[in-house]
């Protein structure tokens, strides 16, 4: 028995336009590019694809950012960069005083919000059990 096109695509979960037209080889140009860039990035890693875009250029090679992004894309390769730095000693703690409560009638308990939208402040109060049940806000 003989699958449809658009039932194997359906089967094994992937578009049916990919089926139809295989993807283009690299060309030469972008294999010399890929290995100038292989070449930056090693040599350093924090480079990103504006700055490799930029030497590129400073070497005389006519290159496109959105390319090198592409390229970069293309073999997985991404500038080292500082991370957040989320783990400051030092910082306080506040306990999550509400873990032990049951909340099941209204005026129980409730929450404050301040929200800046341009060109004021807007902030509230909600009370956290009548929220769920269509929430009464007042401001």
């Amino acid at each position: 028995m003989a699958l449809s096109i658009r039932r194997q695509c359906r089967l094994l979960g992937i578009a049916r336009s990919g089926v139809y037209w295989p993807p283009r080889p690299a060309n030469d140009n972008d294999l010399a590019l890929m290995r100038r860039l292989d070449e930056l990035f090693t040599a350093l890693p924090v480079l990103g694809s504006r700055r490799m875009s930029a030497m590129l250029k400073a070497e005389g090679l006519r290159v496109n950012r959105k390319r090198v992004q592409r390229l970069m894309r293309k073999m997985g390769i991404a500038a080292l960069g500082p991370r957040p730095n989320t783990t400051r000693p030092g910082h306080k703690i506040y306990p999550y005083l509400l873990r032990s409560m049951t909340i099941d009638r209204p005026n129980q308990v409730w929450a404050a919000d301040i929200t800046y939208r341009a060109p004021r402040p807007i902030w509230g109060a909600y009370d956290w059990n009548a929220k769920e049940k269509g929430g009464r806000i007042q401001q």
